[in-house]
């Protein structure tokens, strides 16, 4: 099955640039309740993932970082401990498997690598789930 029918839209992603600033990162991933959100570059290109994770660490080991010099702080200047995997548009769901155990969502990609969306790893969970009650039920 082709991916583009469990794609959540590029329109409806919540999404920040690397030039974005820690505390940018922090008040849409609470206001959200998400753990990671996408990094696009000027071009709308994926270019990595933020996590509650990266933040965490870079708060950690900087001291002098508080609420207020997190405002200076761009999200290109936190190291990013993983890398969620894009795939590109045409791709079928059982490619997704492998990447939606290590990842929350898997990016989507347009042959340019421009970002078009993502897909979330609940949506592959319910088509699993949904394909082993039909399997059961037929048996």
């Amino acid at each position: 099955m082709n991916i583009a029918f469990f794609l959540l839209p590029k329109n409806e992603c919540v999404c920040l640039t690397p030039d974005s600033t820690i505390r940018q990162a922090l008040e849409k991933m609470e206001f959200h309740r998400y753990s990671a959100v996408p990094l696009l570059d000027a071009e709308g290109k994926y270019v990595g993932t933020i996590t509650e994770g990266d933040l965490l660490w870079a708060l950690k080991k900087t001291p002098e970082l508080n609420f207020q010099t997190i405002e200076h702080i761009r999200l290109k200047d936190v190291p990013q401990k993983m890398q969620n995997q894009p795939v590109e548009i045409n791709a079928q769901i059982e490619d997704l498997l492998t990447l939606a155990i290590a990842q929350n969502f898997i990016p989507v990609v347009d042959d340019q690598q421009h970002f078009i969306g993502m897909i979330r790893r609940r949506e592959i969970i319910e088509y699993c789930s949904t394909l082993m009650q039909s399997s059961a039920a037929i048996s």
